[in-house]
């Protein structure tokens, strides 16, 4: 195990658990960045960050949505001696309209990537789309579960990456030479829309599952109806909105540029999750 430990923030999320995974595999010391961890890593904690950065020189950093905290915390890697940062940013921060302005998590990826890229550290930076575990972890996991997916997305596409690669090229960017000052665009093979998309799902496991377009007012209706704040249905409307202007569908390089392969297909993220069970009740 090297000395050092590579302090890993958010690393019981969907890309920080499997950075944290693949570090240790290559049997690479991993501070774990959470409220659970060793020592313990709170975002809304100011008091326990230079603990956690404490004798650490590369940090896998991922953002806390609706929060400007990115930038206080890089000033503290600076000041406390980090020397390599790999951010996990967002598509559409260099595209102009891709959120409202006033999306806080917009705000938080475009504040904390300029943070990132005007510090004096080596860093380097992710910008992925959708994730297609929000599939089977996350946001839509609970729709899949009843068979229907509603969104405000029309017939646009996205071309949905694994997290598996995302944690990937952190790692190689983390451990690797060649990665400094390099913003890497992460995406799928392919764009699919959400029938697609959901019939590959229901295709794999044999559960009925379809997606149902709606339009944004009758989503948010919807989240409401099942107790949501109304800021938090709007901000979750607002995430979606770049499928249906076709903003999400293109496909990017960084996966064959950062790792020199090309990136995992969504029909095999559906093979892996469906064996994994990751659709049982």
């Amino acid at each position: 195990m090297t000395e050092q430990p590579i302090l890993v923030t958010g690393g019981t999320g969907k890309s920080g658990s499997r950075v944290v995974s693949q570090l240790r595999q290559r049997g690479i010391s991993v501070r774990v960045g959470s409220r659970s961890g060793t020592p313990p890593f709170d975002w809304t904690d100011r008091a326990t960050w230079d603990r956690a950065l404490d004798g650490v020189e590369k940090v896998y950093l991922v953002p806390l949505d609706g929060e400007l905290l990115t930038r206080p915390f890089v000033d503290r890697c600076v000041a406390l001696g980090v020397r390599r940062l790999v951010l996990l940013s967002g598509r559409g921060v260099d595209v102009p309209g891709y959120l409202p302005d006033d999306s806080p998590a917009g705000r938080t990826h475009v504040d904390g990537d300029d943070a990132v890229r005007s510090s004096s550290l080596e860093w380097t930076v992710l910008r992925p789309g959708w994730f297609a575990q929000n599939f089977s972890e996350g946001f839509f996991r609970d729709a899949v579960l009843t068979g229907e997916l509603r969104l405000p997305a029309g017939e646009g596409a996205a071309s949905f990456v694994d997290a598996e690669d995302i944690a990937a090229v952190a790692v190689e960017s983390l451990t690797g030479e060649g990665h400094t000052r390099r913003v890497y665009e992460l995406s799928g093979p392919r764009a699919l829309t959400l029938t697609e998309a959901t019939a590959t799902i229901a295709a794999a496991t044999g559960r009925p599952l379809r997606y149902v377009p709606v339009s944004r007012e009758d989503f948010v209706a919807e989240l409401l109806e099942q107790g949501w704040p109304k800021a938090d249905a709007e901000d979750y409307a607002d995430a979606i909105s770049p499928i249906p202007r076709d903003l999400d569908s293109y496909i990017s390089p960084g996966v064959r540029e950062a790792l020199g392969r090309e990136p995992r297909d969504f029909t095999d993220f559906v093979k892996a999750a469906t064996e994994a069970g990751a659709w049982q009740p």
